[in-house]
């Protein structure tokens, strides 16, 4: 699998913000998450794997850069990728672009910091190898192609 992972969407009208009619600061967020449950199971790591391991990732936060706005009928796409694994965290970034058949539009770049956590004691604990190994690490910025 690709270290940088793609997910598409086109924007809806549920998607926009109803006073301003575009794309809900919220929804940003909900892409991010989609693409980063998305990108996990795509490395072998679906929900019901981590269940059955009882521990998991939690986010301990976020933070996007709003770039240019989305609108209804927009083709956007979320890529995400692994920039750095530790002990118990990994930071996951995020680059979320509009796509026309002319160019593309860099509307927001953003970061997830996650920490893996037993589910019973919700505690911290170390990212076990063979979950760690699903993943390759990619430098800060996003890699060429």
């Amino acid at each position: 699998m690709p270290a940088v992972f793609h997910i598409s969407h086109r924007v809806t009208q549920d998607d926009l913000d109803e006073v301003i009619n575009h794309v809900n600061n919220l929804v940003y967020l909900k892409w991010m998450q989609s693409a980063a449950v998305a990108h996990s199971a795509a490395q072998g790591w679906p929900a019901d794997r981590y269940r059955d391991l009882g521990a998991g990732w939690v986010v301990r936060a976020h933070q996007i850069e709003y770039l240019q706005p989305a609108f209804a009928g927009d083709e956007i796409v979320v890529r995400t990728w692994v920039a750095d694994l530790k002990k118990v965290t990994s930071l996951r970034r995020y680059e979320i672009v509009r796509v026309t058949p002319e160019k593309e539009t860099v509307l927001a770049k953003a970061f997830t910091d996650w920490a893996f956590i037993h589910f019973a004691t919700h505690f911290p604990k170390r990212i076990p190898p063979e979950v760690s190994s699903a993943f390759e690490i990619v430098a800060d910025s996003l890699p060429a192609g």
